[in-house]
């Protein structure tokens, strides 16, 4: 398969693209900053330079033309103010999905956030205005007839070495390794499980792949 990863630079998606490669599977990177070309490429991924927050979705659906899925790992990150919460959290993922749309992807994993439909809509607080990103881009997914999503939902991430065992709900609390959440991406991805499924994911001690074909 190929899968076109945005957020191709992070932690989640590095990690992702390793173990699509070692199993025979074509990664694409989508990155902003062509510098990191060298990294993705070091992982088994081909780097496809594209900006989420400065381009169209006709730009985008031509950057992710030709492949199987598009799985959504971006992030404004640690230290980004609101404005980037809601324009590469929320608007990068939503246009992500009209780009799917247009280049006839199908299937749209999300990696979105733990209680994110909890957050305060009164609040300018960073962290509010980020759930509140992550919630309203899982619904604009949602809402896609056209696109068989799944939305991965993890607790607060670690850079712990992978456990190989989560817990899978629809209120779970705790924390996740990235290597744990990437495991789980790939088994989705693999397997074709989870279409249409929205969980919260932490750490636990249900292997992987069981969690993934409970769904």
């Amino acid at each position: 398969m190929k899968i076109a990863i945005a957020g191709g630079h992070g932690k989640i998606a590095r990690q992702l693209s390793r173990l699509l490669s070692e199993a025979g599977h074509e990664p694409w990177a989508l990155i902003r900053n062509a510098e990191h070309t060298a990294d993705v490429e070091a992982d088994g991924a081909r780097a496809v330079v594209v900006d989420l927050e400065h381009s169209d979705d006709a730009a985008v659906a031509e950057a992710i033309t030709g492949a199987d899925a598009v799985v959504f790992a971006a992030g404004a990150g640690e230290g980004s103010g609101a404005a980037r919460k809601l324009t590469l959290d929320r608007d990068g993922a939503i246009l992500l999905a009209d780009a799917a749309v247009q280049a006839g992807v199908r299937r749209y994993v999300m990696v979105s956030a733990r209680r994110a439909d909890t957050f305060d809509p009164s609040s300018d607080d960073v962290f509010q205005v980020y759930l509140r990103a992550k919630s309203e881009a899982d619904a604009a997914v949602r809402a896609r007839e056209e696109l068989d999503w799944t939305i991965v939902r993890p607790g607060g991430l670690t850079d712990d070495d992978a456990t190989g065992t989560v817990t899978v709900g629809d209120d779970v609390s705790g924390t996740i390794p990235r290597a744990d959440v990437a495991a789980v991406l790939f088994e989705l991805l693999a397997s074709g499980g989870g279409v249409g499924a929205q969980f919260e994911l932490v750490s636990g001690e249900v292997p992987v792949a069981e969690a993934v074909a409970a769904l």
